[in-house]
């Protein structure tokens, strides 16, 4: 789901955020308490070697990827997936997960969305393969929202060009068009399920098509990915279900690479301080504060879904709310959200990219 991003606009330390969990509570909202549990996602988390997950050990983790991070890179991004690939078919199991992601570029102009979306292809289980493409947009227009419903026809038929635009390079049977003012996508006779997430007002901006045999696809997605030139940029792989001993083969594929972790855990809210330290200096990561239905503080505005957490990188914590819509208008809402929070709060709306 898009979302709307707002943060804080200092940062803060500890005991600030639980003054945030404080000031809600008394607002009459059920929030995030030292004595209960929570779930803790660490992303980017820098490390020199695979086994530096054991420093998470005194915890409860879930959700393992290990990232192979490789910058400025140049190559041939299908040469780089098929060896991805080939390390995997040689170690894949029934949980088992390996993607790369790169960029792609359409060049035609365009006035809603922006001309560098996201590849990704990926490997599960035995058989199951996938391509994924995702657009981006020139700003955020939630579903339900109606402030771009003069430009519908725009950003509709803008959107359906750019996707059947990825479909032709991909080569896939896959038909983009427009129903019930949205962009729709389906299968075109094949019997494989097409999914369609990330939505905005406007339809989805990312599908998956799923095939049995990953080679046609490593092929097409190299064909896409050439179309963003030789401009320098960040290949990621993502392993996910591997036994420690099965990942040097990864590594090997390319050694220049650097390793990081997603991951999350199991912890208190007082566990924060000591798994922001752990991560330092490059990792980030995020709790869930306080969850709660805007029309409790907005009786006659629109009713929207908030959630407040908190996001830590560094020495420092800062405090971000994503509503699934504005349920006022726009130059209205970092105000609101000061009363609520009481912290100076700026739209920051996340990457649309890993």
């Amino acid at each position: 789901m898009r979302e709307r991003r707002w943060e804080s606009r200092s940062e803060l330390d500890f005991d600030r955020v639980v003054a945030v969990c404080d000031r809600l509570g008394e607002l009459g909202q059920k929030t995030a308490r030292p004595e209960r549990e929570l779930i803790c996602y660490i992303e980017e988390w820098d490390v020199s070697s695979p086994r530096e997950i054991r420093r998470l050990d005194p915890w409860t983790t879930e959700d393992v990827t290990l990232v192979r991070i490789h910058e400025n890179f140049r190559g041939d991004f299908y040469l780089m997936a098929a060896a991805y690939h080939d390390a995997y078919r040689k170690r894949q199991g029934s949980d088992t997960y390996c993607s790369a992601c790169h960029p792609w570029t359409y060049k035609e102009p365009l006035q809603k969305h922006l001309p560098t979306g996201m590849l990704w292809v990926g490997f599960r289980e035995r058989t199951h393969s996938f391509v994924r493409v995702r657009l981006n947009t020139s700003e955020i227009i939630t579903p339900g929202e109606t402030r771009g419903d003069r430009e519908r026809d725009l950003w509709l038929e803008e959107r359906r060009r750019v996707f059947m635009y990825a479909v032709d390079l991909l080569d896939l049977p896959i038909r983009a068009g427009i129903e019930n003012r949205r962009v729709h996508l389906q299968t075109e006779g094949s019997g494989l399920p097409l999914f369609c997430s990330w939505p905005d007002a406007f339809g989805p901006c990312q599908f998956e098509y799923n095939a049995n045999d990953p080679v046609p696809l490593l092929v097409s997605a190299g064909r896409l990915s050439a179309t963003f030139g030789s401009e320098a940029t960040t290949v990621r792989v993502y392993l996910t279900g591997f036994p420690e001993e099965a990942l040097p083969a990864f590594e090997a594929v390319a050694p220049s690479g650097r390793n990081a972790y997603r991951v999350s855990v199991q912890c208190h809210l007082t566990d924060l301080k000591a798994l922001l330290a752990l991560i330092r200096p490059a990792g980030r990561l995020y709790a869930t504060l306080c969850e709660f239905q805007t029309r409790g503080f907005l009786p006659e505005a629109d009713e929207a879904w908030a959630i407040v957490g908190a996001v830590g990188t560094g020495k420092s914590f800062r405090v971000e709310a994503r509503l699934n819509r504005a349920p006022l208008p726009e130059d209205r809402m970092a105000d609101w959200l000061e009363t609520v929070l009481g912290l100076p709060m700026d739209p920051a709306p996340l990457p649309p990219f890993p």
